[in-house]
């Protein structure tokens, strides 16, 4: 039987009764895999020596140097015996000391997003208003009259000094709108629960003074009442039907085009940071046949682990199980989740708390699914064999999903548990964080959102709610739970390493650590990276350790993050990323 992570190895009886049901149930799930022939006297393929290769399996241990041959592991062990497999047609790799470990596994990212920053204005770094304005106007100069401009990654807590003139943390469109006169303009905000128009952009989404709130979502206002440009949540539903009419006047070779180099430049960031495997949070059909398409000419650039998103209940229960593939195009490609939000984000209020904000008191947050929608799209994915992964960053949020996973999947008095998923879980009451681990619940966190939105987390819950409920990955983990870690890219930057120290170190951009108590080891960090998001997709027995017979995703690093000085792990940098003993990127 397949072993669970290490840190399931300790929990309470009843959730090792949920983890033997919950271990033979995935293997059941599993595509049959003939196994590599292990014979040590047949050359390998790819051998890296001289190195320190931890493999992340308990039971394989810690070596120096691992044979590949075809797409798997068939062998670890010191420089000398591996050796002993070199053939004249082996590739050899001199580690030099070097440490390789399992690909990273990107835990919760939008690929095909990830695709598209790379084809918009990228905000991520900055840091004022004015700023923004002026990487419009310089993007202006370049683009013709009428189309539009686009742009993700801005954080008006960021900003420094903060703008004056605000509503809602956020000025007015008039001086974007001022260096864009003839074409509209769509920012969106890092969490991707928020957008700014210009005055064009409202225009053609058809926002004035007298639109009214759409369900789920906030236009907000200026003192005479004016849209400032600021969409919350579901506001940006007109502003993005908009953009898409323009997008429709393009060919469908321009698009197909524009598709495939999203997922091209998805791919090659995700490559160079190591990136091996890729838990997408969301794609609708039309983007899975595209995905597909590109599995069967083996042309997709990393695994794909992808949840659906974008259908509409009639149209899942017709099409899920056309669409259910696991292990697709040689384990490039598995489609078995469903994504949907129960709230939005805490930076921009819209998280469902129990209790109102701290720092807006008139709000508890913006709920984007009926709970009762959540329970029947939770039927559904249970009847259909899909894990459910539902966004819930505050703790209403996460406590209203808890409940109908737990009503869901109990039959007779016993959890069935299908390895459903919170994404995010940022901020859990004390009492529910036991669920996690009782219910089998995977805790999909991203380590960098703790450290890069520490700054506002206790303004936003005050000290109490933010030290006990906040990005708690300790206290999960002491109860049990899974955490498969991530960025959350294009929200964050696609950066292991960056989200790997966020992880371990808690420490901010400004110097000072975010409730350290709630810190992983190293190893933990990098189960967590591992590990713990194969087993989170249910391949933990073809990913997550560099055991014999497992594929040879493999990465190389050029220092040693389990040992160097905690200020020198953002200084790593992927040498190697190894996809199936091939090597995709060399630095």
């Amino acid at each position: 039987m397949m072993e669970a992570p290490r840190h399931l190895r300790r929990t309470n009886p009843l959730a090792l009764l949920v983890m033997v049901l919950l271990l033979a149930w995935g293997t059941l799930a599993c595509e049959e895999v003939d196994a590599p022939e292990l014979d040590p006297d047949t050359p390998a393929d790819l051998v890296l020596l001289d190195g320190r290769v931890v493999t992340v399996d308990p039971a394989v241990g810690e070596h120096q140097a691992i044979a590949v041959r075809g797409d798997r592991i068939v062998a670890v062990g010191t420089t000398e015996e591996i050796e002993g497999m070199v053939g004249p047609d082996t590739e050899v790799v001199r580690l030099a000391g070097r440490l390789a470990i399992p690909g990273f596994i990107e835990g919760h990212g939008h690929f095909m997003g990830l695709g598209n920053a790379r084809l918009t204005l990228d905000l991520s770094r900055t840091t004022s208003w004015e700023e923004i304005v002026q990487l419009v106007a310089e993007a202006v100069e370049e683009t013709p009259p009428g189309v539009w401009i686009t742009g993700r990654g801005w954080h008006q807590e960021r900003w420094d000094p903060a703008p004056e003139d605000t509503y809602d943390g956020v000025p007015t469109h008039h001086t974007l709108s001022a260096v864009s006169p003839e074409n509209p303009v769509l920012l969106t905000h890092a969490s991707g629960h928020a957008s700014f128009a210009n005055a064009l952009a409202m225009e053609a989404a058809e926002i004035t003074a007298d639109t009214p709130d759409p369900e789920g979502g906030t236009i907000i206002r200026d003192s005479d009442g004016q849209p400032t440009g600021f969409l919350r949540q579901a506001a940006q539903g007109a502003a993005r039907a908009a953009h898409s009419r323009f997008e429709e006047g393009m060919t469908e070779a321009e698009r197909e085009e524009r598709r495939r180099q999203q997922v091209e430049l998805a791919g090659a960031d995700a490559l160079e940071h190591g990136i091996t495997s890729f838990h997408d949070a969301g794609s609708d059909f039309a983007t899975i046949d595209l995905f597909r398409e590109l599995a069967d000419s083996g042309e997709l650039p990393v695994r794909l682990y992808v949840a659906i998103r974008g259908e509409s209940m009639d149209s899942m229960r017709e099409s899920l199980d056309e669409y259910r593939m696991v292990n697709y195009g040689n384990h490039f490609l598995t489609v078995r989740a469903i994504k949907r939000a129960i709230d939005g984000a805490l930076g921009t209020h819209g998280a469902w708390l129990l209790e109102p904000y701290t720092d807006n008191p008139e709000t508890s947050g913006l709920p984007q699914t009926d709970p009762e929608d959540l329970r029947a799209l939770a039927e559904l994915a249970r009847d259909h064999g899909y894990q459910l992964n539902t966004h819930a960053i505050g703790d209403r949020g996460n406590r209203e999903t808890l409940n109908i996973y737990e009503d869901v999947l109990s039959v007779n008095g016993i959890m069935e548990d299908h390895r459903w998923r919170i994404e995010h879980a940022q901020h859990l009451h004390p009492d529910d964080i036991p669920l996690f681990g009782e219910l089998g619940v995977i805790a999909s966190m991203q380590g960098i959102h703790g450290t890069s939105d520490g700054p506002w987390v206790e303004p936003r819950l005050g000290e109490e709610r933010a030290r006990t409920g906040a990005y708690v990955w300790r206290d999960l983990m002491d109860a049990g739970a899974t955490i498969c870690n991530g960025t959350d890219v294009p929200v964050e930057p696609i950066s292991a390493i960056d989200s790997y120290y966020a992880s371990v170190s808690r420490m901010t951009a400004e110097g000072w650590r975010f409730f350290p108590e709630q810190a992983m080891d190293r190893m933990e960090a990098l189960e967590s990276y591992t590990i713990n998001c194969a087993y989170a997709g249910f391949h933990e027995e073809h990913l997550g350790s560099l055991t014999p017979g497992k594929l040879a995703d493999i990465v190389v690093l050029d220092q040693d993050i389990l040992s160097v000085e905690e200020e020198m792990i953002p200084e790593t940098r992927v040498d190697l990323t190894i996809i199936g003993g091939e090597i995709r990127y060399r630095r």
